[in-house]
């Protein structure tokens, strides 16, 4: 009985909640010193530092997940937290060390698969997907505020201040943890011994990718994810730094687009989205979203003013509805014992271009010669700086390259997903997989092509 009272969803939120906001706080001071750090190829170097965070979180999340089902969500949630906020400290001490750091926590970053795990452990099936949202939700709350907050104490007391608070921050989130948080897990499903053996089935990365083939609308699914979250995932890490230093935004005009995008995608994912897939439906739901996708990405692409980035984010908000209503799809497709199977797919694959995308948009930003090559000049009367001034002028055809780029990719996930079922019966093709994953991870046996026609012979459907 460690703890305070039984395990809850707010023990999980509240951990989420402090995580997030310290790593808030530091959006400003990071983009100072990233580019103060790598003057001449602050794009290039960016997207390889979060690549490789992104990469070690997707190889190392499902041994973590594995071990946590032997030893316990708790001490693995302490790990996860403890080496996602050891780089913020450094980064007063050693911007060098603070960005090496940043990249090789990736290996214990993946707080959110510990987090759903402990929240699956103590709900029940119908209440699943609620506590998920209220997680989600919790992370994107905290992303509203802290960006601003962390903006004005820099630009009053200094950004060191910044620094001590979110490194106080994160010192009280390992405190919540060891003090407040008890154990999820029940005894009783653990194994009698730590020495307990975990198999390379549970721990390889690509176990829930060798699934993707198996069924023709899970594949169109997983290729309409990997399509469109790749140039999102590469957006996420380059973008408030592309307005920073490109588009001449000041630290408090980035936090300010912060808090209005949240508070716009949290309406969207929630009000709108819920209308929307009443009213046309949840394929339907999903081309809207990417179709909003593409029209963000391409005025982003093409925008080579403050007015047209702020525009470009009250699309970006529309398209965030794209997944949920492409998790609400997959919930759809399989039974309810196929779920984990199905999801798994999808969060890996999304965590493949949590790697692959920051580093393809920080190499597109390099071979575009889209860079700073020397430090941010005072701020000019109109606005932005005299050097952001000179580079827009340089590239006005494309001023973000990498923007564009994504926007082709998202059309390419548009026209697949046209190909999607609105409505199909998987019953059968649940069973079917149920075969495939209890073959022990040899899904290419030599029954496997019968079994795969199988269910579209007695689908009804068609």
């Amino acid at each position: 009985p460690q703890g305070i009272g039984s395990p809850s969803v707010y023990h999980a939120v509240i951990v989420i909640f402090l995580e997030f906001f310290a790593w808030g706080l530091l959006t400003a001071p990071t983009l100072v010193v990233l580019h103060e750090t790598f003057p001449k190829h602050t794009f290039l170097m960016n997207g390889l530092i979060q690549g490789v965070k992104g990469l070690l979180s997707f190889l190392s999340a499902p041994l973590i997940g594995a071990l946590s089902d032997v030893w316990g969500r708790k001490s693995f949630l302490l790990l996860t937290v403890f080496f996602t906020c050891a780089p913020i400290p450094l980064m007063k001490i050693s911007p060098w060390w603070y960005f090496a750091v940043i990249s090789v926590s990736g290996v214990f970053a993946v707080t959110f698969s510990v987090v759903f795990a402990y929240v699956a452990d103590i709900t029940q099936e119908h209440e699943r997907s609620m506590a998920y949202g209220l997680v989600s939700a919790t992370f994107a709350a905290s992303l509203v505020t802290s960006p601003a907050i962390g903006a004005y104490l820099g630009r009053v007391y200094g950004d060191s201040l910044v620094v001590v608070l979110a490194t106080a921050i994160a010192l009280l989130d390992i405190c919540f943890i060891l003090v407040a948080v008890p154990e999820s897990l029940p005894e009783k499903m653990r194994p009698a011994s730590w020495g307990a053996p975990i198999s390379w089935e549970q721990a390889d990365p690509f176990a829930s990718l060798k699934k993707v083939g198996q069924d023709t609308v899970v594949l169109l699914i997983c290729i309409t994810v990997f399509l469109s979250y790749l140039p999102e995932a590469g957006q996420y890490s380059s973008f408030f730094l592309y307005l920073r230093q490109i588009m001449g935004f000041s630290s408090e005009s980035v936090a300010a687009f912060i808090a209005v995008l949240g508070i716009l995608s949290i309406i969207a994912q929630t009000i709108v989205l819920s209308l929307l897939m009443r009213s046309i439906g949840n394929k339907n739901t999903i081309l809207l979203g990417l179709g909003f996708q593409i029209l963000q990405l391409a005025w982003y692409g093409f925008g080579s003013e403050p007015w047209m980035m702020w525009a470009a984010g009250a699309v970006a908000a529309m398209s965030s509805i794209t997944f949920p209503a492409v998790s609400a799809l997959v919930s759809r497709t399989a039974d309810a014992d196929q779920q984990g199977v199905v999801q798994g797919m999808i969060t890996g694959i999304r965590g493949l271009c949590n790697g692959l995308g920051p580093a393809l948009y920080g190499f597109i930003f390099y071979i575009f010669h889209v860079e700073l090559n020397e430090l941010p000049m005072p701020e000019s009367p109109s606005g932005g700086s005299v050097v952001s001034q000179y580079h827009l002028q340089q590239n006005s055809i494309i001023p973000g390259p990498p923007f564009l780029f994504g926007a082709c990719s998202v059309l390419l996930a548009l026209l697949v997903a046209l190909f999607i079922p609105e409505h199909t019966n998987l019953n059968v093709r649940s069973s079917n997989w149920k075969k495939h994953c209890g073959s022990h991870g040899h899904p290419h046996s030599p029954q496997a092509p019968g079994e795969a026609k199988e269910p579209l012979l007695q689908d009804t459907n068609v």
